[in-house]
């Protein structure tokens, strides 16, 4: 225990105040520690749903750190009460802007489970407390900072304004609901991984300028005139608010020009009207390649909650010794988020620069000599490479994986083998393991690699994501078909060699857009087959702007517009979920004492 885990854990014994004192590294969440600075006033408040963790696996301690290192004085406040305008001015206002994130999740995802019943816990807070919160905390918070703020630039971003900026389907209110910056009202919304966005905004309003117009990666709410006045002659209109009001089969045709023009390289600016205004979305802003990209992960990051709070933070027990090593995803499975949000184009970090974090863990007294996890969205991308050839900057297609692996796709196997070999030999760690998901079809192409993996980096437990084993269902989710029953006996031959007890911990989805009982029964019969007790059983949960979302809504197959059956009631779901769980005693390839029912 160092000496401030210390000084935390007498605060909480005896019940004493915090001491700012305690605080020092950090971004301040109060005045007291603005004091300690010799500051007067902030340069940007950032305002957040989730407790502040100083990690960079958190969004606003990421953008909170590339502010500072642009020479601005930052502030954090997490978790404001939003029954009050005053928790938000605590720091006083700011002088350039405030920012505004819902945190790392979608609100209604982390209130909300798949069932539409209030969560018990919140990962994302003190004690893992629910209800610190709001439902659609991106508006509640940025209307809180027009009353607390006026005339103030309003910055919104984060995972939640990404995935609601245009009109979207909300699962938990059974709606379609038009753009967020309609019912927010910011002055910029900024969606993807927002470092390069955020810092041409603070150069702007740094400089006296208050035009915002134009910044890759960002998206803006034009009033009346000024958009009855805009050329849109070089964008593509998307179906209005009020087309998808009147046909909500228009959702499959918005979310599917949406996403073919998620790509830097060839995307298009997008109109999207809402009466007599208009949400306009510059192109996305390009991934950071190289040096920049190292230069985030190398900021002083303190890897630990602000030691205002007393209790622990779930979520951050699961990443704090764990090591991001790359960003993207090439999958665009239409179940999930990634695509819209840190894109489709991958970048990964140095060798040196991963391996100069994991030193730096090595250091704090905290770590006990296991890195938890060498990942990203998907690990073993990791030095894999798109958007290199011409062919990539031209390409509208939301998946390199699917329905085969793009022969311009880049695989690195000895850059994966090199990073892992390298970790496990540093000094201080005893144990590198792999928890992030990995792509199969990929893991079946580089051999020697999956040898080393499933040898030396699983901690005893693998998770791995079929979804799903029917391969329509699978077409639709966008998931190769065939590949979990190879992969799953390589899996268990490589740890036999080295005699080492293994488990995998496989992941499927029921009621998934297109899947009856008959479909589910493919996966049911499987389980029975292997004696499987599945440790995790998701219920299917449309997320906003995905595909499986339009599929949901409107009832048509994603790339043949047919029609087909939606599982949309609570009875027919949990039949569902329910074959997904027939087995009342795990087998040889499943530890007994780790079988659990489902989650959400």
């Amino acid at each position: 225990m160092g000496p401030a885990d210390a000084a935390l854990s007498t605060r909480v014994a005896v019940n004493a105040p915090f001491d700012p004192a305690e605080a020092r590294g950090f971004l301040p969440m109060t005045r007291a520690e603005m004091a300690l600075r010799g500051w007067d006033e902030l340069d940007v408040l950032l305002i957040t749903g989730d407790a502040y963790v100083d990690h960079p696996s958190f969004g606003a301690a990421m953008i909170g750190r590339v502010l500072e290192a642009e020479g601005l004085r930052v502030g954090i406040i997490a978790q404001p009460d939003w029954r009050r305008v005053e928790s938000i001015q605590v720091m006083g206002r700011p002088r350039l802007f405030v920012g505004v994130t819902a945190g790392n999740l979608d609100s209604m995802l982390s209130n909300y489970t798949a069932a539409r019943h209030k969560r018990k816990e919140d990962v994302y807070s003190e004690n893992g407390t629910p209800g610190k919160r709001p439902n659609h905390a991106a508006i509640v918070y940025t209307q809180m900072c027009r009353r607390a703020f006026p005339g103030l630039p309003v910055v919104l971003g984060g995972m939640e304004a990404s995935m609601r900026r245009v009109v979207h389907y909300d699962y938990w209110e059974d709606k379609l609901r038009p753009s967020v910056l309609a019912d927010a009202k910011p002055d910029i919304l900024v969606y993807g991984m927002g470092e390069t966005a955020v810092r041409e905004i603070a150069a702007r309003l740094r400089a006296g300028n208050r035009d915002l117009s134009g910044i890759r990666g960002t998206a803006v709410f034009l009033g009346a005139k000024a958009a009855a006045a805009a050329d849109f002659s070089d964008c593509l209109i998307l179906p209005s608010w009020e087309d998808i009001q009147r046909d909500k089969k228009l959702l499959l045709r918005l979310t599917k020009v949406v996403e073919a023009q998620q790509t830097p390289y060839c995307g298009k600016r997008l109109v999207q009207w809402h009466g007599t205004r208009a949400v306009l979305q510059e192109p996305p802003a390009f991934p950071l390649q190289g040096r920049e990209l190292d230069a985030l992960y190398e900021l002083p990051f303190m890897r630990r909650p602000h030691p205002i709070y007393r209790g622990p933070i779930p979520g951050f027990a699961t990443i704090k010794d764990s090591i991001i090593v790359s960003r993207g995803c090439a999958g665009g499975c239409t179940f999930c988020g990634l695509g819209f949000h840190q894109g489709k184009f991958l970048s990964s970090r140095s060798v040196e620069s991963v391996l100069k974090e994991i030193r730096r863990l090595t250091e704090l007294e905290s770590f006990r000599g296991t890195v938890s996890d060498l990942g990203g969205p998907t690990a073993n991308l990791y030095g894999c490479e798109n958007g290199h050839v011409d062919a990539c900057k031209h390409c509208h297609r939301p998946s390199c994986l699917w329905p085969t692996i793009c022969p311009h796709f880049s695989i690195d196997e000895q850059a994966q083998l090199d990073l892992l070999r390298q970790a496990r030999r540093q000094p201080g760690v005893k144990h590198v393991f792999v928890q992030s998901g990995i792509r199969m079809d990929v893991a079946l192409r580089t051999p020697t690699y999956l040898k080393e993996l499933v040898q030396n980096h699983v901690s005893g437990h693998m998770k791995v994501a079929p979804e799903h084993l029917h391969p329509e269902v699978l077409r639709r989710m966008r998931k190769p078909a065939g590949d979990f029953q190879g992969f799953m006996e390589r899996f268990f031959e490589l740890s036999e060699e080295v005699g080492k007890e293994q488990y995998l911990v496989p992941y499927f989805i029921s009621s998934f857009p297109g899947c009856t009982e008959k479909e589910m029964s493919v996966v049911e019969q499987f389980l029975k087959k292997e004696g499987w007790n599945l440790q995790q059983v998701q219920d299917f949960i449309p997320l906003p702007m995905t595909g499986a979302a339009a599929m949901y809504v409107t009832g048509l197959d994603i790339n043949t517009e047919q029609p087909i059956p939606v599982a949309r009631h609570a009875g027919e779901r949990e039949r569902q979920k329910r074959m997904l769980r027939p087995n009342k005693a795990p087998c040889h390839r499943q530890k007994p004492e780790e079988s659990v029912d489902s989650v959400d």
